[in-house]
């Protein structure tokens, strides 16, 4: 098994896309934190609570959330180009041991996704300190609490990364696949939100289990304020945890399980 480990690591850092993953962590966590720091969350529109508040830093950290979109199409770009080129089906010629091959891949995605969360949290840690000690602004949350909260963040990213391999183990068709995944992050679950009734599943689904990991309730506070729909009540942050590590454990069944009964051409 250790063999079969390093051997997808070998494979993972022969292409671009684990350099790519990194700069887009650093990107979207320094960067975009860096900027939305420096501009000041009261200037937003509209305005949420400034730095000094608890509410305004974890509203800031918060929308950290809503870029998991980038480790779940990587996830789901790794399994599917599996697929596409045909590469599994050397890999089981040399490792008949169809489990371990699948496992191997598994635990290898899933040290790449809490790298990119670490990545994504540490330099997001770096441009909130950083840009607040500049604007001579006192964070309203203990320097420990952020980056616990990160740290959450972090690891859901990894989850997230799962949930993409997952979906790519479920539909090979890399066209297919990525549409699914990127129509559900980016459009399925804020449409959900709008449909009364329907809503109340939102808590439970992979984007409200992370708004709850994270108690980021602005988002679903707005939609129901301009909706005039019944007010969305997130899972405590413990339950939040519980429910994405369900679905992580789903994702890395569905990749390990699918592909055992499922001819590779």
């Amino acid at each position: 098994m250790t063999n079969l480990i390093r051997a997808e690591f070998r494979r993972l850092l022969a292409t671009r896309m684990w350099g790519g993953l990194l700069v887009a962590a650093a990107v979207i966590g320094g960067g975009m934190i860096g900027v939305m720091a420096l501009v000041g969350p009261e200037n937003f529109e509209p305005p949420l609570p400034g730095l000094d508040t608890d509410s305004g830093v974890r509203s800031l950290l918060g929308i950290l959330g809503y870029t998991a979109l980038v480790p779940a199409v990587a996830g789901t770009v790794a399994v599917t180009a599996e697929y596409r080129h045909r590469t599994a089906a050397v890999t089981f010629l040399f490792a008949p041991r169809r489990w371990q091959v699948l496992a191997a891949k598994l635990a290898t995605y899933a040290v790449v996704g809490l790298g990119y969360g670490f990545v994504l949290a540490g330099t997001a840690a770096v441009a909130l300190f950083t840009v607040a000690a500049a604007r001579g602004v006192s964070l309203g949350m203990p320097a420990p609490t952020v980056l616990a909260l990160l740290g959450r963040i972090g690891v859901a990213m990894m989850v997230y990364l799962l949930i993409g391999v997952g979906m790519g183990a479920l539909i090979r068709n890399q066209v297919a696949a990525l549409c699914v995944v990127i129509g559900y992050l980016y459009l399925g679950e804020t449409l959900l939100m709008m449909i009364p009734g329907v809503n109340l599943l939102y808590p439970i689904l992979p984007g409200g289990a992370t708004a709850a990991l994270t108690d980021f309730t602005y988002v679903a506070d707005a939609m129901s304020e301009q909706l005039g729909s019944t007010t969305i009540h997130l899972l405590p942050p413990a339950v939040g945890a519980l429910v994405l590590t369900m679905y992580a454990v789903t994702a890395a069944a569905i990749g390990v399980i699918v592909p055992m009964r499922r001819d590779i051409t």
